[in-house]
C-alpha cells in the first residue's frame, strides 16, 4: 500500500430530501459509502469526482458541485506504512431538479446505489463513519473538518 495518503473524492448527493448512497461489498461486509473514487495524477479534485460519479452512477452532466464542504480522515489505528491513510474530499449537490431514473452503476465492486431517509440511514453501516454529517449537511453549511474517522 505504501506511506503516501490517498486522496477520495465524493459526493453527498440530496435527492428530494433523500441521500444517494452506494453498496459496497467486501468478503464478509456490506456497507454503504458517498459515491466517488481515487484522484489520479493530473486530475482536478471535480474532474476526478465528475468521472467517478460517471463510472459508479451514470450521472455526469446537469448539477452544480458546492465545495468542498468537508474533509475527512480515515487513519488505521498504530498505523504502519502497510496501512491505509485515505483523505476524503466531499463535494454536495442537490439532484432534486431532475430524474434520478437514469441512474446505474458501471462499477463492479458497486453492488447497487439507493436513496434513502435521513431516518433510514440510521439502520445502516456507512463507511467512513460520519452518518451525522451525512443528515445534518444542508446545502450553504460553512465547511467542516470531521477528523480522522475510521471503521472496521
Amino acid at each position: 500500500m505504501g506511506t503516501e495518503p490517498r486522496v477520495r473524492v465524493s459526493a453527498l448527493l440530496r435527492w428530494n430530501g433523500r441521500v444517494l448512497l452506494c453498496r459496497q461489498e467486501k468478503p464478509g461486509k456490506e456497507y454503504w459509502l458517498l459515491p466517488g473514487g481515487g484522484v489520479e495524477g493530473g486530475e482536478t479534485l471535480t474532474e476526478a469526482l465528475r468521472r467517478e460519479l460517471w463510472e459508479e452512477l451514470g450521472i455526469w452532466d446537469g448539477f452544480q458541485l458546492e465545495g468542498p464542504i468537508a474533509v475527512a480522515e480515515s487513519i488505521a489505528p498504530g498505523w504502519t506504512p502497510e496501512d491505509r491513510h485515505v483523505v476524503h474530499i466531499i463535494f454536495g449537490a442537490d439532484l432534486s431538479h431532475r430524474s434520478l431514473e437514469d441512474v446505474e452503476s458501471n462499477d463492479p465492486v458497486i453492488r447497487g446505489a439507493r436513496l434513502f431517509s435521513l431516518d433510514e440511514l440510521e439502520e445502516i453501516v456507512v463507511h467512513p463513519p460520519m452518518k451525522r454529517f451525512v443528515q445534518r449537511w444542508r446545502p450553504g453549511d460553512p465547511a467542516l473538518y470531521l477528523g480522522s474517522l475510521w471503521a472496521r
